[in-house]
């Protein structure tokens, strides 16, 4: 069989009047994240580490910020089409371990509807699926409370 591996990153900093989406479900936090499409840090690095596993470009190169297609997009419908990417190439996704970067808001009662979110979106067992969330202690700009970063690692197979 056929393996890859992928690694993603993305960051995002805070910002007001827009709603917190990680993982593809609204967090109930007074800041949401800036950026072109609904700023979904997790989503972005999933993305990012399926892509690099499959051998293709960045998420940037497919869903650019200067395309108004995307603009306030709803990074599911990205992931979702990053998936349709692999499945022209006959890739699988095996597993996903990803974590989140942040101080606030607590993610711990939101990781199983996160988990499930992918799990539906990926095609993928739950318990395929490990997410995660860390503080960074008071350090860097996630630990100021400026913002989230998240990372994904993701292995891949040849569908048979």
């Amino acid at each position: 069989m056929d393996f890859r591996v992928g690694f993603g990153y993305d960051s995002h900093r805070f910002a007001p009047g827009r709603p917190l989406v990680i993982g593809g479900i609204v967090i109930p936090y007074e800041l949401g994240l800036a950026a072109h499409s609904d700023g979904d840090v997790l989503l972005h690095a999933v993305c990012d580490a399926l892509l690099g596993a499959a051998g293709l470009k960045d998420i940037g190169t497919y869903f650019p910020d200067t395309d108004d297609t995307w603009k306030g997009a709803d990074s599911t419908v990205i992931l979702a089409k990053v998936m349709e990417l692999l499945a022209e190439r006959e890739w699988q996704v095996n597993n996903l371990d990803c974590t989140l970067v942040l101080e606030k808001p607590k993610m711990k009662p939101h990781i199983d509807d996160i988990t499930l979110k992918l799990s539906q979106i990926l095609h993928l067992s739950p318990e395929n699926i490990a997410v995660k969330a860390k503080t960074n202690e008071k350090m860097g700009f996630t630990g100021a409370g400026e913002g989230i970063a998240a990372v994904a690692a993701v292995t891949l197979r040849k569908q048979c």
